[in-house]
């Protein structure tokens, strides 16, 4: 079980936008459906029954048996399969990029809290079924973002040129990173896993989006996960009569751009454009703009008027792929699902669909902020009870950490806060009294006020790095452990991969991870 937790609010590590929406904040109310808690899941239900066609399940099945056909799939992922066609099933839905080698550690959490989530569901709603789906973001192009992986503080990367979605890159000279892979990784049985992994996902997988299919359903197909690759023609005709009134009257643009009145307060995550569709080929994804009536693709020659790029879209589906902005709604459409698990990120610009959703008569998904986890070693809990550190110490910001702890080592108080504050009293007094006599005398009686007090916060900071001086090597401790929990400064998941745990632990982090509940809301600690 899970060492210790905070909440994500006081973490400290997520936005505003997100902590309010965590706390309810009834300004946000408008721009989600439903809160994540089991009772809601109730209501969800009823209301994607009604609004999601069956018809599709049937689509959604035989396209998923189309894209198992040459995987070794667990019996429980297969019977989630085909529970998919059933009218009482539901699906619990995450998506990532194509990370190599899974990229940092929350791929794992966001895949996690789906299964667990689906697995919580099932007890308190026995009469349904509910499936972990992983939607592979295969029409993405920023071949930047998942080029590499971080393996104990080394960067190992895919050096090459990417063009088109990343799915249907070629997996061509991936042999050269697991050559430096296998270096860093050394001996071991652990190792020898590790190395066979990424040998059979990526040396024995023509494509980026099959080697993705393979590792995760390798790590986590006995949980029942289904993997989706929504780049499909099948699953496009689905999405078709969306994709046409994007074409002709761009509502998503409208409707996300009235949601930005209930944003003013927080950084808007993404912003819509006029078309948010892209069209796609193995080596080309290039916006749609329209001008003067022709529908132009970006950065090429292409262009289409109104009836061919409507014709087009009749005989060749795959070639329109939505953006950040459509996606959520291509999800929504071709699954029967409950709810989306993501980042604080992720979470941020689905807040900004829901009017959009509703134009589209698409029932809005319940959205939950995926598990958060920070693991320890052992060695590193005993040191930060050796130094007198809590978990929430650990979250904190550094200096304010450094500050906290010199005031506990000091043996006098080193905050002045009191004697200013009596200072601040005496020229107040001192002030009236000018008043009174000669008013001239009150510029003086305040710029004398604040030498003084600029004197004290002078000698609180002296006092302060004499004190720092006193107890540096204390202070080299608290900092190294920190440093060590939180790379650069930030979350570990955002940097380590699983592989670097697993050498060490094997299975045990998954273990640990299939224990958490994601309806909690709680950041994590996990001690292996």
């Amino acid at each position: 079980m899970p060492s210790d937790c905070i909440s994500f609010q006081s973490s400290g590590y997520f936005t505003p936008l997100i902590n309010d929406y965590l706390n309810q904040k009834d300004t946000l109310k408008p721009l989600y459906h439903r809160f994540p808690d089991v009772d809601n899941f109730k209501l969800q239900m009823d209301e994607k029954r009604e609004n999601y066609d069956p018809e599709f399940r049937n689509v959604l099945v035989s396209v998923l048996n189309r894209q198992y056909k040459n995987i070794n799939t667990s019996a429980y992922t297969e019977q989630n399969i085909r529970l998919l066609s059933e009218p009482g099933t539901y699906t619990i839905t995450t998506g990532h990029q194509l990370n190599l080698f899974t990229g940092p550690l929350y791929f794992l959490y966001k895949i996690v809290s789906a299964i667990n989530l689906s697995r919580e569901l099932k007890e308190a709603y026995p009469g349904q079924d509910f499936v972990p789906v992983y939607w592979m973001a295969t029409e993405d192009h920023d071949f930047e973002e998942i080029n590499y992986f971080h393996f104990k503080n080394k960067k190992i990367k895919w050096p090459r040129e990417s063009a088109g979605p990343v799915g249907r890159l070629s997996t061509e000279g991936l042999d050269a990173v697991l050559d430096v892979f296998a270096k860093e990784l050394g001996a071991g049985s652990n190792a020898a896993w590790l190395k066979e992994l990424f040998e059979k996902a990526y040396l024995k997988h023509a494509n980026l989006a099959d080697a993705t299919r393979y590792l995760a359903n390798e790590i986590f197909g006995t949980e029942g996960l289904v993997i989706i690759d929504a780049d499909d023609a099948e699953l496009k005709k689905l999405l078709a009569p969306h994709v046409k009134e994007e074409l002709l009257n761009q509502t998503s643009h409208q409707k996300v751009a009235e949601t930005a009145v209930h944003l003013k307060d927080y950084n808007i995550q993404v912003n819509p454009r006029e078309i948010n569709l892209f069209y796609i080929e193995d080596t080309i994804r290039e916006r749609i703009i329209l001008q003067d009536g022709v529908y132009y693709i970006n950065n090429t020659e292409l262009k289409f008027s109104e009836k061919e790029i409507l014709a087009l879209l009749e005989s060749n589906p795959e070639r329109f792929s939505p953006n950040v902005i459509m996606r959520p709604l291509y999800q929504e459409v071709i699954l029967p699902n409950l709810c989306y698990i993501g980042g604080g990120g992720e979470l941020a610009y689905w807040l900004e669909l829901k009017s959009y959703f509703n134009a589209a008569n698409i029932t809005f998904p319940i959205l939950l902020l995926r598990n958060s986890v920070l693991i320890a070693t052992e060695k590193q809990a005993d040191k930060l009870d050796k130094l007198g550190l809590t978990w929430a110490d650990a979250f904190s910001k550094q200096q304010d950490l450094l500050n906290k702890k010199i005031q506990t080592f000091s043996e006098f108080k080193l905050d002045f806060t009191e004697q200013k504050e009596f200072l601040k009293r005496q020229f107040e007094h001192l002030s009236a009294i000018a008043s009174k006599t000669d008013a001239s005398f009150t510029g003086a009686v305040k710029a004398q006020e604040l030498k003084q007090i600029k004197g004290l916060e002078n000698l609180e900071k002296r006092l302060l790095k004499a004190e720092k001086r006193s107890h540096a090597e204390q202070l080299e401790r608290i900092t190294q452990i920190q440093n060590e929990l939180f790379p650069g400064l930030s979350l570990q998941e955002r940097k380590a991969n699983f592989s670097e745990f697993y050498l060490e632990f094997d299975g045990k982090l998954l273990a640990e991870l299939f224990s958490l509940r994601p309806l909690e809301h709680e950041f994590n600690v996990i001690v292996l």
